[in-house]
């Protein structure tokens, strides 16, 4: 299964108005980071950083002079979103600015169905504790030294951690089977499941024929409804298949 977890910096607060002006993305298959991310810095067509905003991610005006506005990165936005599960701590807000600039585009939106929001998660599962982002780093014991101010790709990175976390830890993401494309570094969310290599000579059996013959007295002796018969020839079957041979 194929997961985005993924973090916005916006202009301001209001999606009418304010933009996006930085993307990051963390892909997981099976709850493991592939090592594939995406990250992007928005230039805002006609709109200020508001002063509240800076002082949260520290993005300036000048900074994004020349940055790509969000139609140049369309397609790689859409190549890197248009699959899977979309996870975000408070997600409403980051899937209505997303929301709000594909409709200025005339792409069709993010809908409901494909996103999960951390918050009410860790709500649930720790009721009346602080439940940002920093508060949960905290409680799993998640290393936030890098994090000065907010930035969408290194949040991005914190909260897979802390959404694994939320979801049991990272034996949650054991698996016994695994795509020919899934391992680290993974380029698609896609993949088939990898043919296991038989045997050319199957090994030896390891029971004696004495240990067998044991087995079988004691199987007969639960009688004609045991539930080995599933497994084991019945001497009757096969003494009629000795005769016919």
């Amino acid at each position: 299964m194929r997961e985005i977890v993924f973090d916005t910096e916006t202009t301001g607060l209001d999606p009418s108005v304010e933009r996006v002006i930085e993307i990051g993305g963390v892909e997981l298959w099976n709850h493991i980071p592939t090592g594939r991310e995406f990250h992007v810095f928005i230039r805002p067509e006609g709109r200020k950083v508001d002063p509240a905003a800076f002082d949260v991610h520290g993005i300036s005006d000048e900074f994004l002079l020349d940055k790509p506005v969000f139609s140049e990165v369309l397609e790689e936005f859409l190549d890197f979103f248009s699959e899977g599960r979309l996870i975000a701590h408070n997600a409403t807000f980051d899937i209505r600015f997303l929301n709000a600039e594909l409709q200025r585009l005339g792409q069709p939106p993010i809908g409901p169905e494909r996103v999960l929001d951390t918050l009410p998660m860790a709500r649930r599962k720790f009721p009346m504790a602080p439940a940002t982002l920093d508060a949960l780093c905290s409680r799993f014991s998640i290393d936030t030294s890098r994090r000065d101010k907010h930035g969408a790709l290194l949040d991005s990175q914190l909260l897979a951690d802390v959404y694994i976390e939320l979801i049991g830890g990272r034996q949650a993401a054991l698996g016994l089977t695994f795509g020919a494309d899934q391992g680290v570094g993974a380029e698609s969310g896609g993949g088939t499941a990898r043919q296991v290599a038989q045997r050319p000579t199957p090994l030896a059996p390891r029971l004696s024929d004495a240990e067998a013959a044991r087995h079988l007295a004691f199987v007969e002796s639960l009688g004609a409804e045991a539930i080995w018969w599933r497994y084991l020839e019945r001497p009757e079957k096969a003494e009629v298949a000795a005769t016919a041979g």
